[in-house]
């Protein structure tokens, strides 16, 4: 009877008005519990909204350089122009004229075997491994395919090295036929790798921020424009301009190729505490 009658006598609580017991959860520490499964058409894109952004990382220096297994494609061409540039500073004189004659993209052998000399042609550095374009190509070819992979980057290399190259070849051939240039010009020498680190430079501004951009294209093309105003090969500078120009009406193209590549990166969902 005793614990009965202490029950009994306790005042029984009235209940908090609703805005009151708000105001105490409010002070209570919230659980944390497990992450929220995410529904199944849930996109890629929409997941990496809802994740925290993952800090900048640092620009290392050795990421500017082609490797093995970052990119293999970049690595794998740069090492064949530095053998076939290093054979070139071997070979008798006599030898090298006739190799690269073999693989000139003049009208002669673009009428004869067009695909072997659009590929040879692009196996030889003009002046070597000093030129300016050699150091060019690997920079530019290491940081494209970075962003759009191998195979990409070789696409965006050869349009501007193909279309280059029939963009200034083909205007000689029909002046030879019009009788308005001698009949030696359809045997010009015309090799190398820069048209197509030209196209490279004009679409790797595109995925470029603003600021560095546009004084990329600024600094490129003022470069060209220089050489085309001296008139010391006149043919192989508006190339140059042209397979730039080339490489920015590529922009559309390869930014959307960035967007593919970021999308099929694995996405790290944090685990719940």
């Amino acid at each position: 009877m005793e614990r009965t009658a202490r029950a009994a006598s306790t005042p029984t609580p009235e209940p908090l008005p609703a805005g009151d017991v708000a105001a105490l959860l409010d002070g209570v520490p919230r659980q944390r519990g497990p992450v929220a499964a995410l529904a199944p058409d849930t996109s890629r894109t929409a997941l990496r909204l809802l994740l925290p952004r993952p800090l900048p990382r640092r620009v290392l220096p050795w990421r500017l350089l082609p490797t093995p297994t970052g990119t293999p494609v970049t690595f794998t061409y740069t090492a064949i122009l530095a053998l076939t540039s290093l054979f070139a500073s071997w070979a008798s004189p006599g030898l090298l004229y006739a190799l690269y004659q073999d693989s000139s993209t003049d009208v002669a052998h673009l009428l004869r075997t067009p695909v072997f000399v659009l590929l040879a042609s692009a196996l030889w550095i003009a002046g070597g491994l000093l030129s300016p374009y050699a150091l060019a190509f690997v920079l530019v070819l290491t940081a494209l395919e970075r962003r759009i992979g191998g195979a990409r980057a070789i696409l965006v290399f050869l349009a501007g090295h193909v279309l280059a190259t029939l963009a200034t070849e083909v205007p000689v051939g029909l002046a030879v036929l019009a009788g308005h240039l001698p009949d030696t010009s359809l045997h010009r020498l015309d090799y190398g790798i820069s048209f197509g680190v030209a196209a490279s430079i004009g679409a790797l501004s595109g995925l470029l921020a603003p600021w560095l951009r546009w004084p990329l294209l600024a600094l490129v093309g003022y470069s060209l424009v220089t050489d085309l105003i001296a008139f010391q090969d006149p043919m192989t500078n508006w190339g140059h301009l042209i397979s730039l120009g080339i490489g920015a009406g590529l922009w559309p193209l390869v930014r959307r190729w960035r967007r593919e590549r970021l999308q099929a990166l694995p996405v790290a969902v944090p685990a719940a505490p």
